[in-house]
């Protein structure tokens, strides 16, 4: 249990529900779906949509979506991958005989088609119990009536105006005068609500068929973009086999490639090796061991980690022991390795995740995001629908396995996350969902959660609490959290460090307490959000 002499949030306990999400009004649209008779798949697709409103240059309807569902407890979960293909005119070499070498953040041919509205669909026609139009209302209410904008978001959206600058719809649809909204001033997008209403009436055929889509193909073809109606008919979610390591007295489950979740499996596989519990979790020792996993397993996702039904990726032999085990022996305790491939990487990217848990106990691992923040900043001009620029995943080399080809999937950063327990009296059954978001370092923060609590023995909140770090772009970067002596270590260990410009992330947590028969949620402190209970 935290301190509570200092500053600190504590874990939220529910007998009926509990949802954690990264803003206040999206909570409640979950809570308000378990309360009218829903299920974690309806709360969750209630928040995800209410979160495209009031946090719109994190996710949106023009990106994708993951979610790992547990039916009642169960440890046998459904994964489903919502992630969106490349137009099927596009090609490397079509790509080159415009002269393109490099795909750039607003170019069209980083858009892929947005899966996240399928992937809803699917999730609901299968899994939910009310409905798109009645789930998508808190959402559609809160983009034509207005919402309060919360400080941290405000504090993004001011900081993304540049990428708002790009088209004319962004400008029309999500500044106010061509100016971010403060914290605390009213937002609307009725646009957005009529594109939503589309939906809730139509389904997801409102969306990827007639206006709406007429919309965006045409914006994008407008702009060069290989994009068709067809491409848009034909989008389509896929249930996946989810991969897994176990770890402590948990099996830790991702969604598989063309997602980078198996990183995280890979840097716990390592880290395994290692008594990393016996360690001060903010000192040099723990952070430098996470950090040499971090970079090592990072060389093995940048390598292999692609759209399976276009390349070969060795998911077995990524998860071996025994690569574990040459990875593991490659670490020097006391020294950084110098020997690690690092492949460049943008930075600042955004995203959401949210868990919820209904009495029922059905769990919901569920993330949706545009990529970049607002994506390349390339909207619809009558849908409001920003467009994600997933495409910048691929690679621009022939013989690599993410090379840019129609129908294919990018290389995906976001990932939810969910445990089983492994050992005692529920071994076997669903333990909880978990995500942390932002990029490429959401396989760290998947990592530093599982290590904070199984390791360590810090609740949830704890876990998210706890001060963060990420090497990047050849640095070691930390929050304000680490302390200066720690720094002074890990610099004579040959790392470069550095203070992080800002927090890494943002996660969100929602756990069954099978001894107690409660349900137990945290919420990222670095975001607007909290979790809730009923």
């Amino acid at each position: 249990m935290r301190d509570i002499h200092f500053p600190g949030r504590s874990v939220v306990y529910g007998t009926k529900g509990v949802a954690a999400t990264s803003q206040p009004l999206a909570t409640q649209a979950a809570l308000q779906m378990l309360r009218e008779g829903g299920n974690a798949v309806d709360a969750a697709i209630a928040a995800s949509a209410m979160l495209c409103v009031v946090e719109p240059f994190s996710t949106g309807i023009g990106g994708d979506c993951f979610a790992i569902l547990a039916k009642g407890g169960s440890g046998d979960f459904i994964g489903l991958n919502g992630s969106g293909r490349a137009p099927a005119g596009l090609s490397l070499d079509a790509l080159q005989a415009q002269g393109i070498g490099k795909l750039e953040h607003s170019s069209p041919h980083a858009v892929t088609v947005p899966g996240a509205i399928e992937a809803w669909g699917r999730l609901m026609e299968d899994h939910g119990r009310l409905g798109l139009e009645q789930v998508l209302q808190p959402a559609i209410e809160a983009a034509e009536a207005g919402y309060a904008v919360t400080p941290v978001i405000a504090r993004s959206w001011h900081g993304l105006l540049p990428k708002l600058e790009v088209s004319n719809g962004a400008q029309r649809h999500f500044t106010i005068d061509g100016r971010a909204p403060q914290w605390g001033e009213k937002f609307a997008v009725p646009a957005l609500a009529k594109t939503l209403q589309a939906v809730a009436g139509r389904g997801v055929e409102g969306f990827y068929e007639g206006p709406v889509a007429e919309d965006m193909v045409s914006y994008l073809a407008s702009l060069g973009g290989f994009h068709t109606l067809e491409d848009f008919k034909n989008v389509r979610s896929d249930y996946v086999d989810l991969v897994s390591t176990d770890y402590g007295d948990v099996d830790v489950c991702e969604i598989p490639p063309n997602g980078q979740g198996i990183t995280a499996l890979i840097m716990l596989n390592i880290l395994s090796h290692f008594d990393v519990g016996s360690m001060d979790p903010n000192g040099a020792e723990r952070i430098h061991l996470q950090v040499e996993a971090q970079r090592l397993a990072f060389e093995l996702r940048d390598a292999f980690v692609a759209d399976p039904a276009f390349a070969e990726v060795p998911v077995e032999a990524l998860l071996s022991k025994e690569t574990a085990s040459r990875l593991a022996a490659r670490i020097d305790p006391a020294r950084a390795l110098v020997d690690v491939h690092e492949a460049p990487r943008d930075l600042k990217r955004d995203t959401v995740y949210l868990s919820v848990i209904d009495q029922d106990l059905n769990v919901c691992s569920f993330i949706n995001s545009l990529y970049y923040g607002f994506g390349g900043g390339l909207t619809a001009p009558q849908s409001a629908v920003v467009f994600q620029n997933r495409g910048l995943g691929f690679s621009m080399t022939a013989d690599h396995p993410n090379v840019v080809a129609g129908g294919k999937r990018p290389k995906h950063t976001i990932i939810p996350g969910m445990l089983r327990q492994r050992g005692g009296s529920h071994a076997g059954k669903a333990l909880g969902a978990f995500g942390v978001m932002g990029g490429d370092y959401q396989p760290m923060g998947h990592t530093q959660v599982v290590l904070h609590m199984q390791s360590l023995g810090m609740d949830p909140q704890e876990a998210l609490d706890a001060p963060r770090y990420f090497y990047e772009e050849g640095e070691l970067r930390v929050e304000n959290g680490i302390p200066d002596e720690t720094i002074s270590a890990l610099r004579a260990m040959g790392h470069a460090v550095t203070r992080a410009s800002g927090p890494f992330g943002g996660g969100q947590i929602a756990v069954i307490d099978w001894d107690h028969g409660t349900l137990l949620a945290a919420s990222e402190p670095r975001k607007d959000g909290y979790a809730g209970a009923l």
